[in-house]
């Protein structure tokens, strides 16, 4: 009876005790994280913020920032400098995507046999990844010298007779860039398929051998839909990372000859704290995070089609919720195309409200498509 009585008494001390460890758990867990959000907040999401207002304002970092609407959206469109950065920056991204991931794959295949020493072809091919980018530049300035470099040499040997002039020409300058820049990326993007081939069952492969598959088949049939995870993600990431390239060009061309590897990052450096000889640094920090801006949205665009991509292909049916999402990139650039065609105000803001609309229902009937379908 005395054991009874006492029973209830202890529960209150149990669920303190518990209560006491979870709130333990959550602090220790806050403490481990705190440190890097800490250091993410303030350098990355507090300037990002701040890019969206500085991009409607007037503000040289010396006086307080004016604002002024759209006035810094509609002097990029008139500005034909920012255009040709836009073009090089497809002209550079599309390219180089493709190359990337069709060399990173390939790697990854080869170098997923057993093959004798493929632990030292694997670093070897991740090396030029973690290596000095300012190294990277100058090596490869010196192979693609015009008269001097191994390059040309070569060409030279082979019967080329117009030699390509490489960095110091306007029509081979972003050629030269893209080569450097997928020889630098292969490596990192060829772990990433490495890492997603061994998720794939070996005996996946046996019985299609068994079936009578050949080596064509089972890549379309097994290698391929076993990648797709692996495929997805580096496609997004290796998107994102050639439109905002920025670093190789500064050391290998300086956005030159003329304006042949000026692209959108070189412009926004250029009109913020960029210094060199052919231009002092204009401080425009409202118009270069304005610039910054279209660059954002030309990432999100390119990564939310890619997700669209990606989940309609896990359907069995086609999901019509991404139509509006369509439609809306299209008003989008029906804006931008107002801007550039001097329409009146109100068709632009008209341009502006149906592509938000638009997208908002696209949010509302994907979330319901996925939701349905989880069902």
């Amino acid at each position: 009876m005395s054991a009874t009585a006492l029973a209830p008494a202890r529960q209150p001390t149990t669920r303190h005790r518990n209560s006491t460890l979870r709130r333990r758990n959550t602090v220790l867990g806050w403490s481990f994280i705190a440190p890097n959000f800490v250091g993410f907040a303030l350098i990355t999401m507090v300037p990002i913020v701040l890019m969206f207002y500085m991009a409607f304002t007037n503000w040289n970092a010396l006086t307080p920032p004016n604002w002024t609407g759209l006035a810094n959206f509609e002097r990029l469109t008139r500005n034909s400098t920012f255009r040709a950065a836009v073009a090089q920056t497809f002209y550079y991204a599309i390219p180089h995507i493709i190359l990337t991931g069709v060399i990173a794959l390939a790697l990854a295949i080869l170098l997923n046999q057993k093959l004798k020493g493929v632990a030292f072809f694997r670093a070897a091919a991740f090396f030029p990844y973690i290596t000095s980018i300012v190294a990277i530049a100058i090596v490869w300035n010196l192979l693609f010298s015009p008269k001097y470099g191994p390059i040309n040499q070569i060409l030279s040997l082979l019967g080329v007779s117009n030699l390509p002039g490489w960095t110091v020409s306007s029509a081979w300058a972003m050629p030269a860039i893209i080569i450097v820049g997928t020889w630098r990326e292969m490596g990192y993007y060829m772990i990433l398929f490495l890492a997603g081939l061994q998720t794939i069952p070996r005996e996946l492969y046996e019985a299609s051998e068994v079936d009578g598959a050949g080596a064509w088949a089972r890549f379309l049939h097994i290698t391929i839909p076993g990648l797709r995870p692996t495929t997805f993600f580096v496609t997004v990431m290796l998107a994102i990372q050639s439109f905002k390239v920025f670093d190789l060009i500064q050391v290998m061309t300086d956005g030159g000859p003329g304006t042949s590897t000026y692209v959108i990052s070189y412009f926004i450096y250029q009109k913020s704290i960029g210094i060199s000889a052919n231009n002092p640094g204009t401080g425009e920090f409202g118009y270069a995070s304005a610039a910054s801006l279209v660059l954002f949205f030309i990432c999100l665009t390119v990564t939310i089609v890619q997700f669209i991509v990606n989940q309609q292909s896990d359907l069995a049916k086609p999901s019509w919720s991404s139509i509006p999402m369509i439609v809306g990139m299209v008003c989008f650039a029906l804006a931008a195309y107002s801007f550039c065609a001097n329409q009146t105000l109100g068709v632009k803001y008209l341009w502006y409200l149906l592509a938000f609309v638009l997208c908002f229902a696209f949010t509302i009937g994907h979330t319901n498509a996925l939701r349905r379908r989880q069902e």
